[in-house]
């Protein structure tokens, strides 16, 4: 079945869209998203978007949570990042012990920041971790209640290895205080994000922080914490890619239409190429984001039974959001020239949006195309 997505601004009401907007500019200033957005935020409880029910959570289903999540990094690419990251985050309540997960979500400001990156050890001792390590990239540390992150299982400080020679690798979830934030944001776009770098000094864990993402893993038996978090991550980056790219085609509408009634410059045939251009990118960006959907949807509903069919099923996810990413970065550069300087100007919505794009777009998982 064929399947045509709906603008994402369907998804949000129109004072949301507001509130987060008008704070765009002074989060970016202030490097985190501000008082307003955030009580938005928990007032929605976007931040417990995959946080299981039974911990008080949405536990939402991955299509709706996905154009959810496009919706929002629409609405602005800094705060849809920060609650794709952070309610990613809450993901981790379907692995983590019941009985620290309960005490964490608890909280209703409760957001997990973190780091999917090994760049920590954890010396094993009788029933606890001592944890150290440097993460980068924490979207949302500066509003953080918790953090996430990976580190090497080591005793005395000589690390255990798995079968296939690879290190041994377990995550953890540790409170606010027992990190120190280091700055380390200075990118041109996502400056809202805050996704500053933090380190751990000897902090003492008890083992039942520690989690393994896995299916096999997971102590909530429910379909979202069964599916595979690669697919999980691509997709919900994907879209986040995507509704900046949506933000910035919806943007030269009016862009164009001022330089078609202004410019006594433009040829016919400039014009002709200005709106041929704009509907072409328009169309595409749409035909990306129907396959990516058609994909996502497929995964979810499908009973996943065997290889070939989780192949099948998942690879699409897989390949549909590379592309779509791609789609992304090249719908918006192909547009920008057309813009005139006011896309060139840092104090302009249209600007704000290309850098964020830009910055986000660099993310590793989505570089390449899925073989």
């Amino acid at each position: 079945m064929n399947i045509t997505a709906p603008h994402p601004s369907t998804l949000l009401q129109p004072e949301w869209v507001k509130t987060i907007r008008q704070d765009a500019f002074t989060a970016e200033q202030a490097g985190m998203l501000q008082p307003q957005q955030l009580e938005l935020v928990y007032e929605q409880q976007w931040f417990k978007l995959l946080v299981p029910k039974i911990y008080g959570g949405l536990e939402m289903p991955l299509p709706e949570l996905i154009r959810l999540e496009e919706a929002l990094s629409w609405a602005d690419g800094s705060l849809g990042w920060v609650i794709t990251l952070c309610a990613g985050a809450g993901w981790f309540g379907g692995f983590i012990n019941p009985e620290v997960a309960q005490e964490i979500f608890a909280d209703p400001k409760v957001c997990l920041a973190g780091s999917g990156a090994s760049t920590g050890t954890a010396q094993e001792q009788p029933d606890s971790y001592t944890l150290n390590g440097h993460w980068r990239y924490a979207s949302g540390v500066r509003h953080a209640t918790h953090f996430t992150v990976n580190c090497i299982i080591q005793e005395n400080e000589i690390p255990f290895f798995n079968n296939d020679g690879s290190p041994v690798i377990s995550s953890f979830v540790i409170d606010r205080d027992q990190a120190t934030q280091v700055p380390a944001w200075k990118y041109i776009g996502m400056m809202g994000t805050g996704s500053h770098a933090f380190t751990i000094n000897n902090a003492q864990v008890p083992a039942h922080r520690a989690f393994t993402i896995d299916a096999s893993a997971a102590v909530v038996n429910t379909l979202l914490y069964r599916y595979p978090f690669l697919q999980l991550a691509e997709a919900t980056l994907a879209a986040n890619l995507s509704g900046m790219a949506q933000h910035f085609v919806d943007l030269c509408g009016p862009v164009f239409e001022q330089k078609l009634k202004e410019s006594d410059r433009l040829t016919e045939q400039d014009r002709t190429v200005l709106m041929d251009t704009y509907a072409a990118i328009a169309a595409q960006l749409q035909t990306a984001r129907n396959a990516f959907y058609q994909a996502v949807d497929a995964s979810w509903t499908t009973k996943i039974t065997d290889a070939k069919t989780v192949y099948a099923l998942l690879h699409p996810v897989s390949t549909t959001s590379r592309q779509l990413a791609r789609v992304a970065r090249e719908s918006v550069d192909k547009l920008y020239p057309y813009c005139g300087l006011r896309a060139a100007a840092p104090d302009t919505e249209i600007n704000q949006v290309w850098r964020d794009l830009h910055t986000a777009s660099q993310h590793a998982l989505l570089t390449f195309e899925a073989s």
